[in-house]
Formats: C-alpha cells, sequence, structure tokens
C-alpha cells in the first residue's frame, strides 16, 4: 500500500486526538492493561466462575452423554465385529476340517480303486495267461503226439527200408535171389 504525503499528515494529527483524548480521561493515572488492573478483579473471578461454571455444565450434559455414547457404540461395535469374525474363524476352521477330511476319503477311495484296479488287471493277466499256457500246452502235447505218431511212423518204415536197402544191397553184392523173410529177420533183429 502506498501512502501520500497528505495522508500521512491527516493521520497524524487524528493519532494526536485519540492520545489527547486517552490522556485527558485518565489524567494522574497511568495507563494500565485492563485485565491487568487490580479493580477489575473482582469482576473478573466472577466472570471466570460464571463462565467455568456453564462450560463445565455445558461438558456434564452435553459433550460427556455424546462422548460416552459414542465409546459405548464403538465398544459395542467392536466386540460385535470381534464376535463376527470369532464365528467366521470357527467356520472357516470347520470348513477346512471338512475339507481335509473330505480330502483324506477321497484319496482312501482313489486309492482302494487303484488297488481294485491293480488287483482286477492281475487277475485278468493270470487268467490270459493261464488260458495261453493252457493253449500251449495243448498244442504242444498235440504237437508231441504227431511227432511220436511221425516218429512211430517212421520207425515202422525204418524197418521196411531197411529191409529193402539191405535186400538191394545184398542182390548188387550177390548174384543170386535173397529170401526176402530172412533179410526182414536179419534187420529185426539188428534194430531190437
Amino acid at each position: 500500500m502506498f501512502i501520500t504525503p497528505g495522508y500521512a499528515q491527516e493521520a497524524e494529527t487524528h493519532l494526536d486526538a485519540t492520545h489527547a483524548e486517552t490522556n485527558a480521561a485518565h489524567e494522574g493515572a497511568p495507563a494500565v492493561f485492563p485485565p491487568f488492573d487490580s479493580t477489575f478483579y473482582p469482576s473478573q473471578i466472577l466472570w471466570l466462575v460464571i463462565t467455568f461454571g456453564l462450560f463445565y455444565l455445558f461438558m456434564k450434559r452435553v459433550i460427556m452423554p455424546r462422548l460416552g455414547g459414542i465409546i459405548e457404540d464403538r465398544e459395542r461395535r467392536i466386540a460385535s465385529d470381534l464376535e463376527t469374525a470369532n464365528r467366521m474363524r470357527a467356520e472357516s476352521d470347520a470348513a477346512v476340517a471338512a475339507y481335509e477330511r473330505d480330502l483324506a476319503e477321497a484319496r482312501a477311495k482313489a486309492n482302494a480303486i487303484g488297488q481294485e484296479a491293480r488287483d482286477a488287471a492281475k487277475a485278468s493277466a493270470e487268467a490270459e495267461r493261464k488260458r495261453v499256457e493252457a493253449g500251449l500246452d495243448a498244442r504242444l502235447s498235440e504237437a508231441q503226439s504227431r511227432i511220436d505218431q511221425l516218429k512211430a511212423s517212421a520207425m515202422g518204415e525204418v524197418g521196411s527200408i531197411a529191409t529193402e536197402t539191405a535186400d538191394a544191397i545184398l542182390r548188387r553184392l550177390s548174384a543170386r535171389d535173397i529170401d526176402r523173410a530172412a533179410v526182414e529177420a536179419a534187420v529185426a533183429t539188428s534194430r531190437g
């Protein structure tokens, strides 16, 4: 703010007039700040007591009941929240226990089903093995009987082949006629 010289002179004359009025009213008495003036102490104490009493009544009748209500309301809300939290924790613990129990039952069922499947597969494999072995045994005994038949027939023919061979050899070696019955008897005695 800019102060012009004319405004500064006007303000000085106004201040001088104010001081002159104040000094005129209290001539001879030093100027003291009124709250520190001892003549005003009784009225100040009276107003202090009245103000303190009104403030005390206001605090007692209005503020403290409201604060007490707010504190009680918060305590109830906290107690309710704690109760809800405890109930939810108990429910979650029960749910976890039920989950773990169900999981253990499911594992036991899965193990039982797996064991049944393994047992069924073993039984099926064993039955199939026995069936295959029985088939192989049957084929083996059939093959063995055919071999025995072929061997018997071969052995039966060996005698006739040996007789014919011996007869052919003897005829070539000797120019005369050989008795076939004697050759067969000689071959039979050599085989037996």
